[in-house]
């Protein structure tokens, strides 16, 4: 039933791991948020056939995992239809039981029912002032502009915002390369917060318009070609344009004689007073006669740019040396995230991500001075978002913000491993810094048989940074001996410098001596010796115990995110 929900306050700066639905309607108060960004997960690389093939015979629920985008029509998505149908407003209604008519029982409808019934418990929480931008490709932007007209109204629709990401496709052999992405930007209502955003200028622009040099003796001339083409000019210099100083229309009142210099018919474009002022601070550029025109002089240094439209070419999608790559695929610029919030809000706002992922949104908005939720439904995608506002910020868990969601006690563990133990090795892993390994997804699929008995692993490095490897495996069943000699064996044979093993039940005592007799690791970076093997029970890790190993530093799982120094200002706390 889509029913009003019951919401708990929420005070600080928090991550939910979650589905996002049931955490927006118990956690998310009514119009409390000011900016919205959402990158849903989708995956366009499907090919319109699977997209549009017929699912009535399948159960499956709508899934989403943090590398493979995938949404089904099953039961799920059949019984939120139905909520939707009874339970949304007239208009919503309509809509959705148009577009399945249209579009059948399929994946596409899947996904558009599901970002249906969060759209309007998105609407519920923006306030009035407040706007949502929804990241897309154009495999289901024009659905979802159907959707986002129904729930927030046609008449508060902005823009629809191509970001140009890449340079060139493989997809151009038959078609026109697929470069660009969607962004579709709504209000709540018409007094929605936006400010101008200005962009570079254009190399045209530089070289056609911006075509004088002022040196520091208060000498002018105008460029050579050569310094047009190049763009480089002498230094301490600084590049000028020359604006007409001419009143657009007739005004009498400012026709007047300056320094001997005649007006243009309609008079100048500024008062006397004003003229003289411009004139004391050099801004005015007089002719060799006095036929000439008096031009005003408008430095390259002071301008703002290029107004930033519904275009964006300026942004480029995350390359491989770029330092804030993190190796997350569906990685985000942080500039395209700084401009949306920077148009969109004021510090001190609240920005909300319901799509986490790997948290660029909320890290551009702690950059910014602004308060954030961020929401994502695995636990990889949680830990990777507390290392990157770490690295970047030095913010610790518990400390400068709220997880909720996360298993706090042993009990929680217990029942995250009943309930999914993939999500349970996720999250065990990251009490360690650990990267998992073995099927990019995390999946059923991609575990089995490639990850060689290893749940995840750690990097280090050790003498002449050589890196080492410490391999990780996360138990939460029954444990034997035996589990304690294979993860030795896998050691010995993947080259590895140590092991260490990860288990919900008290390990016994063979698995003790087992591990113990597996020798040290000696460090000669650091001099030290090192348990080969060491067993860790999950509770030990609840209580911030550690793996016993060469670490001088946050360990390099995951490449280390951007360290950013904190902007003046203060955050304060979530007023919900």
């Amino acid at each position: 039933m889509l029913t009003l929900p019951m919401t708990k306050p929420i005070t600080r700066n928090t991550l939910f791991y979650g589905d996002n639905l049931p955490i927006l309607r118990d956690y998310i108060p009514d119009e409390s948020v000011d900016l919205i960004y959402l990158d849903p997960p989708f995956n366009s690389s499907r090919s319109y056939s699977v997209l549009f093939k017929d699912e009535s015979g399948k159960e499956d629920a709508a899934q989403i995992t943090a590398f493979a985008d995938t949404w089904h029509w099953g039961v799920d998505a059949e019984r939120t239809y139905h909520e939707l149908i009874h339970n949304a407003s007239a208009d919503v209604s309509r809509m959705i039981s148009a577009l399945r008519e249209f579009i059948g029982a399929n994946q596409m409808m899947a996904y558009l029912v599901m970002m249906t019934a969060r759209l309007i418990e998105l609407h519920r929480v923006l306030k009035l002032t407040g706007s949502i931008y929804l990241h897309c490709d154009p495999t289901a932007s024009h659905y979802l502009k159907v959707v986002l007209d129904s729930i927030f109204g046609v008449d508060n629709f902005r823009n629809e915002i191509t970001w140009k990401r890449a340079d060139a496709h493989n997809d151009a052999k038959k078609q026109f390369g697929m470069i660009s992405d969607r962004l579709l930007f709504y209000s709540k209502s018409k007094a929605y917060l936006f400010k101008r955003q200005f962009g570079g200028f254009q190399e045209q622009t530089l070289r056609d318009w911006y075509q004088y040099i002022e040196f520091a003796d208060g000498t002018t001339r105008r460029m050579t070609k050569e310094e047009r083409e190049t763009q480089k000019i002498p230094l301490g210099a600084r590049r000028f344009n020359t604006d007409n100083l001419r009143s657009p229309n007739p005004r009498p009142n400012l026709t007047y004689d300056y320094k001997g210099y005649k007006p243009h018919p309609n008079g100048w474009a500024v008062s006397y007073e004003k003229m003289v002022d411009l004139d004391k601070r050099g801004l005015l550029l007089f002719p060799s006669t006095l036929e000439g025109r008096i031009m005003r002089k408008r430095y390259l240094d002071e301008q703002g740019g290029a107004v930033v439209g519904d275009i964006w070419t300026d942004i480029s999608q995350i390359r491989g040396a770029d330092a804030e790559l993190l190796g997350y695929p569906t990685q985000k610029p942080l500039a395209l995230l700084e401009r949306i919030i920077e148009a969109s809000s004021n510090e001190g706002d609240v920005v909300l991500d319901p799509f986490c992922g790997c948290g660029t949104a909320t890290v551009a908005a702690q950059k910014l001075n602004r308060k954030w939720i961020g929401i994502d439904i695995t636990h990889l995608s949680t830990a990777l978002m507390k290392y990157r506002l770490r690295d970047s910020f030095g913010l610790i868990h518990k400390k400068d913000y709220a997880v909720v969601g996360e298993p706090e006690s042993i009990d929680g563990a217990r029942q995250l491993a009943s309930e999914d133990r993939y999500q349970f090795q996720w999250w065990a892993g990251s009490l360690v810094d650990a990267k998992p390994l073995g099927g990019e997804s995390g999946s059923k699929e991609g575990k089995k048989g490639s990850d060689k008995g290893i749940d995840a692993a750690i990097n280090f490095v050790d003498e002449k940074n050589k890196t080492q490897q410490v391999l990780v495996q996360v138990k939460s069943g029954h444990v034997k001996s035996g589990d304690i000699r294979d993860l030795r064996g896998t050691v010995e044979r993947e080259g590895a410098a140590m092991g260490v093993f990860i288990t919900l039940e008290e390990p016994t005592k063979d698995m003790i001596a087992e591990a113990v007799s597996s020798g040290y690791y000696h460090s000669k970076l650091w001099q030290q010796d090192y348990p080969r093997i060491q067993i860790l029970t999950v509770q030990e890790l609840l209580n911030d115990k550690q793996i016993n190993m060469p670490r001088s530093a946050p360990s390099q799982t995951f490449k280390q995110a951007e360290k950013f120094k904190k902007k003046e200002g203060t955050q304060g706390t979530l007023d919900l």
